[in-house]
């Protein structure tokens, strides 16, 4: 069956030139025999793992832009160096207790900026580690980091970086950093009917995916169940939401085999009785499209990032069931105040250049204000023989998981 995007998009987003729409299709069409070998439909989780990773094909996987004003969204490291420099102040204790043989996993890598800036602060307090991992799924981007990298780095420093293909294989010790990623992380959905816990799948009907909802399986019910015992409460007819059964197995997997070090994840969410608050009755759910956020996760696969919210009650209990100590929860904004943000603005006040120390203010501004990126995003560490919890003191909100 030929699968028409274009009938799904939503009218309000720009339509894409004619080599992307052609990329699309054939995306949509490889979803669509999927769906039809499996029997008329698949778990919207494997949907949007394809629409996000498939080999070639997929968001994060094929050539598109994807960050900063020229693609569909801006992450911290590319507003500028701010971000990178604080996460380096709170993870170079981390490094100097471990030694000169720590290492350093990157979970994605973006286009390379936070590496750069992250590295040339680490050297400047005396914690390089003995290599820096990225982990990225995606050719190009792999290209665009190596090329960035190698262009402003020291060749000392270009020297560290090592792409890799999956976990550490074998026993280490080090950080492991993780911006935004989580989100991104195929997911389940579930709505209750009922007594009964539905899961979302993916279907096609006159050429357009559809969702169809379908019994739970055990893992998905029962991990349902656990959210509303652990509430003490339970979801109403209706409720439709987002959860991840399988996060504690994915903490073991891109952990390794962490002997001794540290875990930190930042990325947008909530605890656990905020994320399945009343009001959010149709989940987190969410897709980015040339800036422009919409609830149409159909629309233009392989054109669109598709990303739902943390429960970062959820990560707090998958850390520790991967053998981690509970290192902290903050908000971003009190995480870079806690770990080098004061230090950073006083580099900027000696800036001479108007325009650049605008531009630098501007960025503190985003990342901290709590209508920007501030509140909504959070930082969540995990220890493991190291201690870390000094980079969380600062507005530490794990009062709330």
């Amino acid at each position: 069956m030929p699968i028409d995007p274009a009938a799904r998009a939503a009218s309000e987003l720009p339509l894409p030139d004619e080599a992307a729409r052609a990329h699309s299709t054939t995306l949509a069409r490889h979803i669509d025999a999927e769906i039809a070998a499996s029997g008329g439909a698949i778990p919207f989780s494997r949907f949007m793992e394809l629409a996000l990773y498939a080999p070639g094909l997929g968001y994060y996987s094929a050539g598109a832009t994807k960050f900063g004003e020229a693609g569909d969204f801006v992450t911290a490291p590319e507003l500028g160096p701010v971000f990178a420099a604080c996460v380096a102040d709170a993870v170079a204790p981390v490094l100097q207790q471990l030694g000169p043989s720590a290492v350093m996993l990157e979970l994605g890598g973006g286009t390379g900026a936070f590496a750069q800036v992250a590295l040339m602060r680490l050297m400047e307090l005396d914690a390089l580690p003995s290599r820096y991992l990225i982990l990225e799924p995606s050719a190009q981007l792999r290209e665009r980091q190596r090329a960035q990298l190698f262009e402003r780095l020291h060749p000392m420093l270009f020297e560290l970086v090592e792409w890799v293909d999956g976990p550490v294989p074998h026993d280490w010790n080090g950080v492991l950093f993780a911006n935004e990623v989580l989100d991104a992380l195929p997911t389940p959905r579930f709505r209750i009917h009922g007594s009964e816990v539905m899961e979302q799948y993916v279907a096609v009907e006159n050429e357009r995916f559809v969702s169809q909802w379908r019994p739970a399986d055990s893992m998905l019910l029962q991990a349902v169940r656990h959210i509303e015992r652990r509430m003490g409460r339970a979801l109403p007819d209706g409720y439709t939401s987002e959860l991840l059964p399988q996060l504690p197995y994915w903490i073991q997997a891109v952990s390794g085999g962490m002997k001794r070090g540290a875990m930190l994840f930042v990325d947008y969410g909530y605890a656990r009785s905020e994320f399945y608050a009343a009001d959010r009755s149709d989940g987190t759910l969410r897709a980015f499209y040339r800036h422009r956020m919409h609830d149409d996760a159909f629309a233009w696969p392989g054109l669109q990032d598709l990303t739902a919210s943390v429960d970062f009650t959820a990560l707090a209990e998958a850390g520790v069931a991967a053998g981690f100590d509970f290192a902290g929860y903050c908000s971003q904004s009190s995480f870079l105040l806690g770990n080098g943000l004061a230090g950073v603005l006083s580099r900027i006040e000696q800036i001479e250049d108007n325009a650049e120390r605008l531009r630098r203010t501007g960025e503190v501004k985003r990342l901290t204000l709590p209508g920007e990126m501030g509140e909504r995003f959070q930082a969540m560490g995990f220890s493991k023989d190291v201690e870390f919890g000094a980079a969380f003191l600062a507005g530490d909100l794990s009062h709330r998981l």
